[in-house]
């Protein structure tokens, strides 16, 4: 399987990352460890998850899907063949609403994460939404101590604005840590994240981009064509604004490539990611073995310039 630089940090990760935002909401333990185990038995390594994962879900407070791979990195024994990435800062059940980056609150937060995720370190703790109301230098100075402690490898961001993901990059010269990652909203459907100054700023500091809703939450698997296709999953309500002129232009651009091929829609919208330059590895979550074979074959499909050119303008 071939491996990518995760920025500037060392970290050799696969084109592809396994989402862990389904584990303990719509995957529950035993589906999760089926299909972490053909994720990585796919020679496959990245496994992204946040602190907050799942408490959307009813009954859920939080932590169910660090909990999770934990239990699975346990039994499995496959600690050594995997990179764990997770965040913190996002709000949480029972906390004030808030993003919350303060150091106290990242000192107390990791040790919840090391303890859920059963490790003694985490290899990409990612800054999960940028929070105005705490300094950087605050959040980056935590970020250093974990890092000397031996608990943190490496850090990353998630939804910063270029002008602000800048001027953190800017204060790892005098000294503090650097983001080595990146993670944007970005699919064939949602580019205005990304595309632009964020981009253009990724690309020119060597950032490891890990994007998230890969898949347009579903949206670009296909399986939703029309109003009577929403009740097909607890996404589907969120895909109505996307059954419009631009989204069914999309669905049909993928449908031609995907015929060429001999594979679904899926695998094209995430072989097209792939092949961009600067992005990393693309976060496709799975509820099943079967789920997760459509999306490791978009890491052994080459896509024509002719097609990625299809599929750009169609989703521009």
């Amino acid at each position: 399987m071939e491996q990518r630089n995760l920025g500037r940090s060392g970290i050799r990760v696969g084109p592809l990352a396994l989402g862990g935002n389904v584990f303990g909401w719509t995957a529950d333990e035993a589906a999760s460890f089926r299909v972490l185990d053909a994720f990585v038995d796919a020679g496959l390594n990245l496994i992204d998850t946040a602190d907050c994962y799942s408490s959307w879900a009813p009954g859920n407070k939080g932590g169910e899907s660090e909990t999770i791979i934990g239990r699975w990195l346990k039994r499995s024994g496959k600690r050594d063949r995997v990179v764990i990435a997770t965040k913190v800062g996002w709000e949480m059940p029972g906390r004030p609403q808030r993003k919350d980056l303060s150091a106290a609150w990242i000192r107390e937060e990791v040790e919840n994460s090391l303890r859920r995720l059963q490790v003694d370190v985490i290899d990409l703790y990612q800054s999960h939404h940028d929070d105005l109301e705490t300094p950087q230098e605050e959040t980056l100075a935590a970020h250093a101590e974990l890092i000397r402690a031996g608990k943190v490898r490496a850090i990353g961001a998630s939804n910063f604005s270029a002008e602000r993901f800048a001027s953190a990059l800017k204060l790892s010269e005098q000294g503090l840590p650097r983001y080595e990652t990146m993670q944007p909203h970005f699919n064939l459907y949602e580019r205005s994240h990304y595309e632009g100054p964020l981009e253009d700023l990724c690309r020119r500091e060597g950032i490891g981009v890990i994007s998230y809703f890969s898949l347009a939450a579903g949206f670009l698997t296909g399986k939703y064509r029309s109003e009577a296709d929403l009740s097909q999953s607890a996404r589907g309500g969120g895909m109505k604004d996307r059954l419009n002129a631009r989204g069914l232009r999309i669905l049909g651009a993928l449908d031609t490539v995907a015929e060429a091929h001999g594979v679904r829609p899926a695998t094209v919208a995430l072989a097209w990611l792939i092949a961009r330059p600067g992005l990393t590895a693309p976060i496709a979550s799975a509820t099943s073995p079967e789920q997760l074979e459509d999306q490791i074959a978009a890491t052994r499909l080459t896509l024509t310039a002719e097609e990625i050119r299809l599929l750009d303008e169609a989703g521009r």
